[in-house]
């Protein structure tokens, strides 16, 4: 006789009581790009919740600031965008956070002056090229002091409110559930670089509506979206691109600061 088929099964491997075998235990992923339950709901939905809460911020924004005649008007269009944005990053954050996003690293304060900075260079070169001389901006002022919504909406808001809101939102909600829905169809490196044209170019599709930017402002634009999504993809964290965006504003409020003060203007 075999004494092999007499032995009794590897407990491990076949139950001996009609108990279920045992759980193979998986390795908790540690970031976001490998897939995983941190990002299992960000997909259409969270993806369609984003568009359609931006869509709605971008035509009542435009609405109110074409029909409603008062100097307020394009604040409240602003509030009502950022508003657009918020609702579906709360939303999405509320359901998960993917792993690994929230990082904070010292050298994503190195990439967000270097970066920030060099995007801003850029824009300078490119109003050169265009014929208009990178002259100092100015703020609104009144009886030559700064007003405080000029305060709150033009220096305080682009380097702290803007950059954090559209940076969760473009380069968070928007192209982790791009990429999320992509990934396994398409293959990591084409879902990644989908995720950040498709963002790249919402980013740049706000900023241009109701706007007219110039080109040199519109190809510096697409240029930080390009930078801020690629970091995103490149380090799986948020906060360098939200400090290459903040850098970004933030030297042309200094500039502008400059620019009113000297009485200088471009």
């Amino acid at each position: 006789m075999d004494v092999w088929a007499i032995q009794p099964p590897e407990p491990d491997s076949v139950p001996t009581d009609g108990a279920p075998p045992p759980r193979r235990h998986r390795t908790a992923r540690t970031d976001w790009r490998l897939g995983g339950r941190t990002v299992l709901r960000w997909r259409e939905t969270t993806l369609a919740v984003a568009l359609l809460s931006l869509g709605a911020a971008v035509l009542g924004g435009a609405l109110l600031d074409g029909r409603w005649d008062s100097p307020w008007a394009a604040a409240w269009a602003t509030l009502l965008l950022w508003v657009g944005m918020l609702v579906p990053i709360v939303w999405a954050f509320g359901r998960s956070r993917p792993v690994g996003l929230l990082r904070f690293r010292a050298i994503d304060v190195l990439y967000g002056l270097a970066l920030g900075g060099a995007l801003r260079t850029t824009q300078g070169v490119f109003e050169g090229f265009a014929g208009s001389p990178p002259l100092f901006p100015t703020l609104t002022s009144i009886d030559g002091a700064i007003a405080p919504t000029t305060l709150v909406f033009d220096v305080i808001a682009p380097m702290f409110v803007a950059p954090t809101i559209e940076e969760f939102f473009f380069r968070g909600v928007v192209l982790i559930s791009l990429y999320t829905v992509l990934r396994r169809p398409v293959g990591k490196a084409a879902a990644g670089t989908v995720a950040v044209l498709v963002s790249c170019a919402l980013f740049v599709m706000v900023h241009g509506v109701g706007v007219g930017v110039g080109v040199p402002d519109a190809i510096s634009v697409c240029l930080l979206g390009l930078v801020c999504g690629l970091l995103v993809m490149l380090s799986g964290r948020i906060w360098g691109a939200i400090l290459v965006h903040a850098t970004y504003n933030a030297t042309f409020v200094v500039l502008a600061l400059a620019g009113s003060v000297l009485g200088v203007s471009a």
